[in-house]
């Protein structure tokens, strides 16, 4: 490192050193030191011409500058001379000014007060040396012969240090000068172009100055690229590698530009030769040439410089980059390898029986790929920093240490891997130890107990019997335990206190059968030595039999076999029977031992896809969700994701917070005892609701989704994050696992019967339940369209379905009548609190949750107006519901009969929760009015298979008076209930006992590509809240207002002055429709007179009948309750109602 900033200090010094040189030699070519003006500041004043720089040298070398004949030479101010004279003094080389300057002074066609004038001007302000000063005086005779005698007599004035020689003729001049240095006015043969002199000049100063600047700028950017400190992080770098290398491309582009107008300018000055091949430079000309060819030669000597300097930066950029990357691979490594370090310190455990181990081994052998690909990885990442180091970067001390981390590290996870299994083999083969001497134990004692007593009487049995177990006890080498202490020695790495205990246990069963072998072959060597009398066998009295709920073979035979010939064995009946009662402990102790496996091993299960759960959902809010705010990724993102976050992960935030502050922790306190793990659930059920809210937004995430699928955005994120599977399938953990909760639970609760907490258990799992049948409800609740008010008004949803409905009306058509019994209509069905839902199921379209029903709103029933009869004639899946004193009946068939008494039962509670509620009324409240319809009495529902109805309270509505010997009741919308019947409270139905779909949303096999709850927007012709069920002009006829009188069920108020008010109870005659849908209603209480619209009249007559076809009833059935069997309707007298 300190080597490489030596070697780029040692670059920029170079670079900056060859850079002051071609600055020094710009100012040295273009005499900057000695006189800063250039021929661009004093242009105008070189445009006048009263002196100029002729190309030609005397004879010694010595520049020319020529004062051609200009009239206005005394109006010329002393700043615009001394300019151009100081400029042109300057032009030349500092050899040739050095020789001194031939002045030539063009006074031919002046007098001799210009001559005089301008010597004296020349004497006092020429600032270079003069060689010699030639003047052509006036050639007139006077102006001549004046300046002759002028002159010598003035000759002292002039105070110059040089020879003045007036000339009469340009011949006379050409004998000091030769004709080749002169232009043609002075009688030469040089051509001489004033302007294109001052074009050249200025180019080449100019060009100069770019040179100059270049190298400047070059000198600047050069110590910044110097100074600039490099980054700790990729983007930053490559940022940094990008930015210098636009810098250098730019001033490689002016240096280029530099170069083209050098190359132009040397054309402009060639160009006479190119134009003559046969044209002689003059000495000023050749100036110029090198002049030029000497800057372009500063300019290819900058370009060198750069490009050199350049190389060692750019090298020592890309290598920072190199390392960068290097250093960011590093640390994800690094993270890897604590990740599959700290998982393989999961594996520590031995298992408590041969299946544990077995399976804690195939969890090690999985978890052992992904190792494997870690070190591989590792490795290659290694190589990497070594080719690094290889090819001299200048970060060698930094990355030589990672690599050999990164191989030392690697070869402490290899071992421990191989540690891990070697321990865990070691394990395995103690557990098959274990396991072959205890089943040698047991297949010994089903041996003693199968061997016939009768048979070993004789002396051929008895041989037979003791050849039998002495060829088992020839077997015990390759299954009996050696002496412990040698099992503890051999095994003491892999021995914890539960394998001393079974080694203990297993090796005191050995022994125990090996006495009980010992005792009984000592018998049956007797019997065989020597022949005994017979003994006759006597069956045990039945007391002697020992009763185990064990139910093996080996077990019974054995019972058997003591209670047979204990006599016989030596062994007596009450040892066989403490081996049995012990045998029986210990089987049950096992049992006991094989559940607690069993629930620790779904405790592991949910404490680790908990673990996982987490971490996707960090994974996904933070490699997609925070990318959405990432202004470098706005770029990437279509315009329908814009600003909507939200929408795609709904409240995953919340849930990930929930679970990784709260939920996880509390789940890892209960990893010692799961089967008190259900009270966590029930201390977090309300928490736990927030699942509903996401599985309600899922469908716009899923239509969000496959708007934006394939934009760039989502496969960067995933990119990014090395996710094999696409952003949807982590949209749907939450959903899949709030189902897998329920799973688990029945798991533990199937494993925990009779321990502490299944009570809590089986609350959790009826509570999970409960969330998944509320989420399911939820999804087909925001499919409803159509619906005009707030569903949440109507209280919780309790059941929904769907049925087949017949309707009858006893006032309507006879056609719609008869066509209903016959045609049933397909209708899904809500039942809330208050009110139960009549909608139509709609086909389900597209793809994903577009297939997801979406229901027509077509009826609503107040609960608090509706009778059920549980037993309709023909059918029993069917049942009915009515109101109005049965004038409205709707006869609805379920799947099964199980469905049908689920939904009635239900219904009962509602309806008998509401007839307690309306006892209580206080009552002060105003009776219902007197009931005038054709079963004309108050009827209670007191037992099953009775309908049931609860009359709403009207406002206004008048007290019955009751007539003798019929019933009556104090309170007309509430009913005793008798004792005992299906609506009372003592016979309520449990929620939990209903069976429900335990996926969400009742869909069977749900996957990603059958998850569909999105719902349908579509309309499809639903009718109004009022409208009867048979209005569905698929199903049956629609209602039409008639004229006629009605009675109102809600109250109105005007919105015009043309408009009519009218109040719940008061009876109004519709008159005529208008064109425009408005009915012109006649208020028959207040005689007022307005309009009102036909669709607010649906609602405020509701079902009411036009009061022309009622006998004279105005509220009839309104507040009735009676009682029915099959349809039929019955009478019952005051007698049979009990209070």
């Amino acid at each position: 490192m300190m080597l490489w900033m030596k070697t780029e200090e040692m670059a920029l010094g170079t670079m900056l050193e060859r850079l002051r040189l071609v600055i020094q030699n710009v100012d040295e070519i273009m005499q900057q030191e000695n006189s800063p003006l250039c021929a661009i500041d004093i242009t105008p004043d070189l445009r006048k011409k009263f002196a100029f720089l002729l190309g030609g040298r005397g004879q010694n070398g010595s520049p020319i500058i020529v004062f051609p004949e200009f009239s206005a030479f005394g109006e010329i101010q002393e700043r615009e001379f001394h300019n151009v004279l100081t400029y042109l003094t300057n032009v030349p080389s500092l050899s040739a000014a050095g020789v001194g300057f031939i002045l030539v002074i063009d006074r031919r066609q002046d007098r001799w007060a210009a001559v005089k004038g301008t010597l004296l001007r020349i004497a006092g302000s020429f600032p270079g040396n003069l060689q010699l000063v030639l003047v052509l005086r006036p050639t007139t005779l006077f102006q001549r012969t004046l300046s002759d005698i002028m002159f010598k007599f003035n000759k002292d004035e002039f105070k110059m240090k040089v020879p003045v020689i007036m000339l009469s003729s340009v011949t006379e001049l050409h004998s000091y000068i030769d004709q080749t240095q002169l232009t043609t006015e002075l009688g030469g043969t040089q051509e001489y172009c004033h302007e294109q002199w001052i074009s050249h000049r200025t180019d080449m100063e100019g060009f100069a100055l770019v040179v100059k600047r270049t190298a400047q700028i070059l000198q600047s950017f050069g110590t910044e690229l110097a100074e600039t400190e490099l980054p700790n992080d990729i983007q930053a770098t490559a940022n940094l590698l990008r930015s210098h290398t636009d810098k250098k491309d730019k001033m490689k582009d002016d240096l280029h530009v530099a170069l083209g107008q050098g190359s132009r300018l040397l054309e402009s000055i060639n160009e006479p030769v190119v134009r003559d091949p046969d044209h002689n430079r003059n000495q000023g000309e050749l100036e110029n040439l090198s002049t030029v060819q000497r800057l372009l030669s500063q300019l290819d000597e900058t370009e060198r410089a750069c490009d050199e300097f350049w190389g060692t930066h750019q090298a020592k950029l890309e290598q920072c980059l190199q390392l960068r990357h290097f250093e960011h691979n590093f640390r994800e490594m690094r993270c890897l390898l604590d990740q599959v370090a700290e998982r393989l310190t999961a594996f520590s455990e031995v298992g408590i029986n041969p299946a544990h181990a077995d399976h804690i081994f195939c969890d090690l052998n999985s978890h052992e790929a992904r190792v494997l690909e870690v070190l591989d990885e590792a490795q290659a990442l290694a190589r990497e920093g070594d080719e690094l180091i290889q090819s001299s970067h200048y970060a060698e001390d930094s990355i030589q240490p990672k690599c050999s981390e990164l191989r030392a590290v690697s070869k402490e996870l290899s071992s421990t891997l191989r540690a891990r299994k070697d321990h865990l083999l070691r394990a395995m083969e103690l557990h098959h130890n274990l396991e072959r001497a205890a089943k040698w134990c047991g297949d010994g004692l089903y041996l003693l107990a199968s061997q016939p007593v009768d048979k070993c009487q004789s002396h051929e049995g008895a041989e037979s019997a003791l050849q039998e177990m002495e060829r088992y006890l020839d077997m015990a080498g390759h299954n009996k335990l050696t002496d412990p202490s040698s099992i503890y020695s051999d095994y003491k790495t892999v021995l914890n206190q539960d394998f001393r205990d079974q080694i203990d246990k297993v090796f005191q069963k050995q022994v125990s059968v090996q006495e009980m072998f010992e005792k009984r072959m000592v018998s049956l060597k007797k019997l065989a030595a020597k022949q005994t009398r017979p003994v006759q066998p006597v069956a045990p009295r039945p007391e002697a039999f020992i009763k185990s709920p064990l139910s093996s073979p080996a077990k019974r035979v054995l019972e058997k076999s003591c209670s047979e010939g204990d006599s016989v064995n030596g062994v007596s009946s009450r040892t066989v029977e403490g081996q049995l009662q012990s045998s029986r402990s210990t089987s049950l102790s096992e049992e006991d031992e094989n559940l607690a496996i069993l629930r620790k091993h779904v405790m592991n299960e949910l404490l680790e896809t908990e673990r996982g759960y987490v971490e996707e959902l960090h994974c996904v809010l933070q490699g997609y969700a925070s990318e959405m705010d990432n202004p470098a990724m706005a770029s990437l993102m279509p315009a329908p994701l814009q600003n909507k976050k939200d929408v795609l992960f709904g409240n995953m935030p919340e849930i990930y917070t929930f679970h990784k502050r709260t939920f996880l922790g509390e789940l890892e306190e209960y990893q010692g005892c799961p089967e008190l793990v259900g009270r966590c659930f029930l201390q977090r059920m309300t928490d736990l609701q927030i699942y509903e809210k996401y599985c309600q937004n899922k469908p716009r995430s899923e239509s969000l989704w496959r708007q934006c699928s394939d934009c760039t955005f989502f496969q960067e994120c995933q990119k990014k994050l090395e996710h094999k599977l696409g952003l949807d399938s982590y949209l749907l953990k939450p959903v899949q696992r709030i189902t897998k909760y329920q799973l688990l639970l029945k798991e533990l609760l199937k494993y925990s019967k009779g321990c502490e907490g299944s009570e809590a258990l089986q609350d959790a799992l009826t509570s999970i339940l409960g969330i998944l049948k509320a989420v399911n409800d939820s999804m087909h609740l925001i499919a409803i369209t159509g619906y005009d008010g707030h569903l949440g008004d109507l209280g919780r949803l309790l059941m929904q379905g769907s049925f087949s409905v017949w309707t009858e009306h006893k006032k309507g058509h006879a056609k719609v009548k008869d066509m209903a019994r016959f045609k049933p209509m397909q209708r899904h069905l809500f039942l809330h609190e208050k009110a139960l839902l009549f909608c139509k199921r709609r086909e389900e379209n597209g793809e994903g949750y577009e297939k997801a029903p979406s229901y027509s709103f077509k009826q609503s029933l107040s609960m608090s107006a509706v009778g059920i009869t549980e037993n309709a004639k023909g059918d029993n899946k069917k049942f009915e519901v009515w109101c109005n004193s049965r004038e409205e009946v709707y006869i609805v068939q379920a799947p099964t009969t199980e469905v049908k008494t689920t939904w009635v039962n239900e219904i009962r509670k509602v309806l008998t929760t509401q007839l307690e509620a309306y006892r209580d009324l206080p009552a002060c409240l105003p009776e219902a009015s007197q009931q005038r319809s054709s079963d004309g009495l108050f009827q209670f529902p007191p037992t099953a298979g009775e309908p049931v109805s609860l009359g709403s309270f009207r406002r206004g509505e008048r007290s019955m008076k009751v007539k003798k010997g019929e019933p009556s009741s104090p309170d007309a919308n509430s009913s005793p209930i008798t004792k005992g019947s299906p609506t009372s409270p003592d016979h309520k139905t449990k929620r939990h006992e209903i069976k429900s779909d335990p996926t969400p949303f009742g869909f069977k096999g749900w996957t990603k590509g059958s998850l569909s709850l999105d719902a349908n927007e579509e309309n499809d012709g639903y009718s109004s809240t009022e409208e009867p069920l048979t209005s569905d002009p698929e199903d049956g006829g629609g209602k039409k207002l008639c004229a006629g009188k009605y009675t109102v069920v809600s109250d109105y108020e005007k919105c015009s002055t043309q408009d009519l008010s009218v109040k719940s109870g008061e009876t109004v005659q519709l008159i005529k429709e208008g064109e425009d849908g408005q009915w012109f209603v006649k208020n028959l209480k207040t005689k007022q007179e307005g309009l009102v619209a036909a669709a607010n009249l649906y609602t405020l007559i509701g079902e009411s009948t036009s009061c022309q076809s009622l006998t004279s009833s105005e509220g009839s059935g309104s507040g009735n309750l009676s009682t029915s069997s099959s349809c039929c309707e019955t009478n019952t007298s005051s007698s049979d109602i009990k209070p």
